[in-house]
């Protein structure tokens, strides 16, 4: 009877050593799989006077004697949308994650997602951001007129937002 008994506990000590390896196993390719799918870092929160929302940025250029433009990667968490802005010498939307919203003011939005590459004119009014449940991350390629690169105007109001989601 001894001996079954040890049978029984080296079993159950051996099961719980091959989960525990299999847990360890399962978290290791969670990590790698969060940094093949994440490109760039989440960065730093943007102030809320220009957004709605939670979103973050990570710079990854910045205007230089080289370089009259800066280039960032922003994390719109779902929700999160720009105010109202323009931009004088224009902007380029890269979408690399999730999906979310494009519009320009007096026009239908435009659902953007993982690939979608948007070319915002100079000067026009627009916003982008996440749609209600789902994240979204673009790199934003921004150009300077002089030191100016953005004119922000009013927030996006919740009515406005959610016709758009409520259209998708």
């Amino acid at each position: 009877m001894k001996s079954n008994l040890k049978i029984a506990l080296l079993l159950i000590i051996m099961t719980l050593v091959m989960a525990c390896k299999i847990n360890k196993n399962q978290k290791e390719m969670d990590t790698n799989k969060n940094e093949l799918t994440e490109i760039f870092p989440k960065g730093n929160p943007l102030p809320q006077e220009w957004f709605t929302g939670k979103t973050y940025l990570h710079s990854m250029v910045a205007k230089d004697k080289n370089n009259d433009f800066s280039a960032g990667t922003v994390t719109f968490e779902p929700g999160a949308r720009t105010k109202w802005h323009t931009h004088p010498k224009g902007q380029v939307l890269i979408v690399i994650g999730g999906s979310g919203f494009y519009q320009q003011k007096g026009k239908p939005a435009q659902v953007i997602k993982k690939g979608d590459v948007v070319n915002i004119p100079e000067n026009t009014e627009h916003w982008h951001g996440a749609n209600a449940t789902k994240k979204m991350v673009h790199i934003a390629i921004t150009n300077y007129k002089d030191d100016v690169q953005v004119t922000w105007l009013e927030p996006v109001t919740d009515e406005e937002y959610n016709g758009v989601n409520n259209q998708k």
